[in-house]
């Protein structure tokens, strides 16, 4: 099937292609059909999925077959509600990209800057507004944003919204909002709280999921590497040197765990950044930039702020800490492997986040490889050690070894001579 069998309009299908897509992903095959017979749509899928594209082309083209009916002053017709700064640029940017022969007017608010350009392009009139549900609630409350011509909306990563804090800010959004609309809800998991969310907002959806255990299988090369909280920074400087990548994103848990990471690898001449919620919106947009242009081909990122990183290229993703949510590894190697492009994603696992491992292995029914040597390899502490081998040689992974059974080699005598 390519995007011209989904009755797509030229303008749009114009611009698809200038962007090099002719076959549709499962999630834009299976919705857009759906949304351009304007049906509600209950939507499970993470990013990296064409998730973007599966709504924003149906929205583009209503709006552009109802250009006529709608004439004079632009009104807010179509609304985007995300969680992040990152994540809703993102979609912006893919309302311009697929909208740029429709004449239709696109525009982006988030907090974290200055108010002032955000409220001169809605006094313009926009016919889409992509928002974050703090600066929306702002500005509807200053009588900037009015939600009463709104025909489509989206709610999109409503599980991270929730994780967030936002459900209360949500529930007035949807207030605000006309009876009559279409809606669509997406989100990257299905727990009982986000199903309930959903029925406040839909009417009888039809539903579409895309399972993540398919898309991090058939793209994303994974391998495990076991090792000590001492032996972390080690390992990650042994291997960004001795494995030298175009980009490589990795994740920690936590924001001051991202910094920490930044400052330990500068010590060792690797020129990283950081992007987390304590960072300012110019900072933030900075490093992603520096990081999407190639000038830092190292980027520390926690789960929240990484949801708008979106490089079909990226080479390679570490978890530096493994999540203590499933679903949230899927996201993380998700940044990898996207589009037509296979990636690699490495997974730290010291002894105490044994037990997230097991979640994580169930949840995409696969053994994760081991790269069974490495100059920082833990061991089980309840096995008996009678002798130390002696070092050997260090070795970077080996993409083509099969999987083996975990062997885990006693170092602590030698621990000084390997890390040097």
């Amino acid at each position: 099937m390519t995007f011209k069998d989904l009755s797509i309009i030229e303008p749009i299908l114009r611009a698809i292609r200038e962007e090099g897509y002719t076959t549709p992903t499962p999630i834009q095959e299976q919705s857009i059909p759906i949304l351009l017979r304007r049906k509600d749509l209950l939507g499970c899928a993470q990013t990296g999925t064409g998730k973007t594209a599966a709504f924003a082309i149906p929205i583009l083209q209503h709006l552009y077959k109802d250009r006529d009916r709608n004439k004079g002053k632009r009104k807010i017709r179509a609304l985007i509600v995300t969680p992040t700064r990152e994540l809703a640029i993102q979609i912006y940017d893919s309302f311009r990209t697929y909208g740029k022969y429709t004449g239709l007017k696109n525009a982006v608010i988030f907090g974290g800057v200055k108010q002032g350009a955000q409220t001169n392009t809605l006094r313009q009139g926009v016919d889409i507004l992509v928002a974050t549900p703090g600066r929306l609630l702002d500005l509807m409350d200053q009588g900037y944003i009015s939600l009463k011509d709104v025909e489509y909306s989206v709610l999109d990563e409503a599980d991270r919204m929730l994780d967030m804090g936002f459900i209360h800010d949500i529930k007035r959004i949807i207030a605000k909002l006309p009876r009559e609309r279409q809606s669509l809800f997406f989100s990257a998991t299905m727990p009982p709280s986000i199903i309930q969310l959903s029925r406040k907002i839909l009417g009888n959806p039809e539903k579409v999921s895309v399972r993540p255990e398919q898309t991090t299988a058939e793209k994303v090369e994974q391998l495990l590497y076991y090792v000590s909280k001492k032996g972390k920074p080690k390992l990650l400087v042994h291997l960004l040197q001795t494995q030298p990548m175009d980009s490589t994103l990795i994740f920690t848990r936590t924001k001051y765990g991202a910094d920490k990471v930044v400052k330990m690898l500068g010590k060792k001449k690797i020129n990283a950044e950081a992007i987390h919620g304590n960072k300012s919106q110019n900072a933030r947009q900075r490093a992603l930039g520096n990081f999407k242009s190639g000038k830092t081909k190292v980027l520390i990122a926690t789960d929240i702020a990484a949801r708008g990183i979106d490089i079909e290229q990226l080479s390679l993703v570490i978890n530096y800490e493994i999540p203590n949510i499933p679903e949230t590894y899927i996201h993380r190697i998700g940044r990898t492997g996207r589009a037509s492009f296979s990636g690699l994603a490495i997974s730290f696992c010291m002894e105490e986040e044994k037990p997230f491992l097991r979640d994580i292995q169930k949840l995409i029914d696969q053994e994760i490889r081991v790269v069974e040597e490495h100059p920082f390899v833990a061991y089980e502490p309840d096995e008996v050690i009678v002798s130390a081998p002696k070092p050997q040689k260090q070795q970077s992974y080996n993409r083509s070894r099969k999987p083996g059974r975990h062997q885990y080699h006693h170092q602590k005598s030698s621990r000084n001579s390997r890390s040097k």
